[in-house]
């Protein structure tokens, strides 16, 4: 049994003692030790065998007795019990937006559903609307719930992938005999979601690499081992495949492997008009001697072409773009001078303003704006009218105390409630430094609902940017369902922001919308929603999403400089 196998169990365990009722710590217990699993970097079988269970964070003496029973004998006699008395299957219908273990509980002992499709027959059948706390509105909400969950995919996100993926980089690189190692495929494109990690190595001899790959510690299982590529799973189920190349043919090989398909498919149709054809391996002319490509820009040269960057590699007009001398200008993280939507311990921050404009100052950032939530959000603690005025004291007295270093803006996240009216009045607004407003409740409302109401918000003249418009939570939670085109028109029209989150559990505006909104004209705003100081180095998700929506720095208004930028925010009052 794998790390994930065995935290995939605990993980049940945990679900089916929730539906049951069970103590809140023990559920805890049992989460906590999955997720340690999941994130310890070791086979949990060599830590059995050292006698190391105990020593796995939140894992005691009662959970590592169960974790060695899975590894010894590949059964748990504990979740055979459980398993008989509350079914296994009840845990799929968990994930269902808004639908707890109370509820699981409910239509499994009066209705007999165990499972989602039992669960989608029921609603179907109007059965839902029957059981005590439950109407037509709560059964369409699951059908919708469910509806959700079939269009979830289970590639990973971009900010789990990446972290793992250059770790492992730098461990290739000092494998003998690799002179180059990157990145491949949709990681390197930036892609939100990602399936597999796939890394290039440029080396003339592959034995070294390859043996370091399939042997490090992490590695669960070994799908295939060979001189030019291996695959394995890690023991938290993460694939990766290692490919080796000649140093010579290294170009070629990464560009093969990174491209999308169809842009891959638009380099080769160029290259068969110029009489060449294009493989991983070379560029070959129509009497077979060969081209050969050290690097990527050589590739491209070679089809008279300038670079094309890894994230706009996807068939979205980039080829022609580059034969027309009209690829945008890449932005980079070190072109963003400002962050605009963050969050203190006035709400749910974790770090104290000081602390906030401490790590910015770090960062090398020109303007912090300090915008924690207002108070009708519900999960969390925030600001209202009156104490937004006594947070505006310690904002003054951090200014004092960081004189120059820093521009310190006095903001707020302000909620856009489910009747499309704002947490604050106008007066409160028009006070305040910068405004960002952001849906976080009501996004199942419906298509004409939820655009209304962010209609309204866009319209206010107090309002700067919108922050994350769609409100999604990748792999979690999908987004509201606006109409775009109506949102954009509107932008249009009232000249506020729109933000691209990078938050990798968020990248909203998505960049099809983000690159919508250049053409149109609309200022973006790329922040990373800090609430927490490490939070600050998200930008690279942001502005990777930026790339791939084709945003040039002029586009952002984060890359202002800070008189620009508080001239902008004077004009909207």
């Amino acid at each position: 049994m794998s790390n994930k196998d065995i935290a995939s169990i605990l993980t049940t365990i945990a679900d089916l003692l929730q539906i049951k009722g069970e103590s809140r710590f023990k559920v805890l217990a049992y989460r906590k030790a999955a997720e340690s699993l999941l994130g310890l970097g070791r086979d949990v079988r060599a830590v059995h065998a050292e006698g190391g269970l105990e020593g796995i964070p939140g894992v005691g003496k009662a959970i590592a007795d169960k974790i060695a029973e899975l590894i010894d004998t590949g059964e748990l006699a504990y979740f055979e019990r459980l398993t008989a008395e509350v079914p296994a299957s009840l845990a799929s219908l968990l994930p269902v937006p808004d639908f707890g273990p109370k509820k699981v509980k409910l239509v499994w002992e009066a209705l007999g559903v165990v499972d989602l499709a039992g669960l989608e027959a029921a609603a179907t059948a109007g059965k839902l609307r029957t059981l005590q706390g439950m109407g037509e509105r709560s059964e369409a909400k699951v059908l919708e719930g469910i509806a959700a969950l079939s269009r979830r995919s289970d590639r990973a996100l971009l900010g789990d992938a990446m972290p793992a993926a250059l770790e492992l980089l730098e461990l290739l690189l000092q494998a003998g005999g690799v002179e180059r190692a990157e990145l491949a495929g949709s990681l390197r494109r930036r892609r939100e979601t990602v399936g597999d990690i796939d890394i290039l190595v440029a080396t003339g001899d592959s034995g070294p690499v390859m043996q370091a790959f399939v042997s490090m510690s992490r590695v669960g299982r070994i799908i295939g081992h060979g001189p030019t590529k291996s695959s394995v799973e890690f023991v938290d189920g993460t694939r990766a495949q290692l490919w080796a190349h000649p140093p010579e043919r290294f170009g070629t090989a990464l560009q093969y492997a990174t491209g999308s398909k169809e842009h891959n498919v638009r380099l080769r149709e160029r290259s068969l008009k110029a009489g060449l054809s294009l493989s991983e391996h070379a560029l070959a002319r129509e009497d077979g001697t060969e081209i050969l490509c050290a690097t990527e820009e050589e590739v491209y040269a070679a089809l008279d072409l300038p670079y094309i960057r890894p994230e706009l590699r996807e068939d979205r007009g980039e080829v022609q773009a580059a034969a027309e001398g009209r690829l945008p200008i890449g932005i980079e993280a070190t072109d963003i001078r400002s962050q605009l939507h963050n969050h203190s311990t006035w709400s749910d921050g974790k770090a104290s303003i000081r602390e906030m404009a401490d790590a910015a100052i770090a960062r090398g950032l020109s303007v912090l704006a300090i915008t924690d939530h207002t108070n009708s959000l519900g999960i969390v603690q925030g600001v209202d009218s009156a104490s937004v005025r006594l947070q505006r004291e310690e904002i003054d007295a951090v200014r004092a105390e960081v004189g120059d270093r820093l521009i310190i803006l006095h903001g707020a996240e302000v909620e856009i409630k489910a009747d499309g009216t704002l947490d604050f009045d106008d007066e409160t607004l028009a006070w305040l430094d910068i405004v960002v407003a952001s849906m976080h409740i009501g996004l199942r409302h419906s298509r004409e609902q939820v655009t209304q109401r962010m209609l309204q918000t866009v319209r206010n003249p107090h309002v700067d940017i919108i922050g994350h418009p769609t409100g999604r939570l990748l792999g979690r939670r999908e987004g509201a369902d606006l109409d775009m085109d109506a949102v954009l028109a509107a932008a249009v029209e009232s000249g506020v922001a729109l933000e691209i989150n990078a938050n990798p559990m968020r990248l909203d505006l998505n960049d099809i919308y983000a690159r919508r909104a250049v053409e149109f004209g609309i200022p973006i705003s790329i922040n990373t929603d800090a609430h927490a100081p490490e939070h600050f180095d998200f930008i690279e998700y942001g502005v990777g999403q930026a790339r791939r929506a084709w945003v040039q720095p002029e586009d952002v208004i984060n890359t202002w400089p800070s008189d620009r930028l508080l001239a902008w925010l004077t004009a909207r009052g």
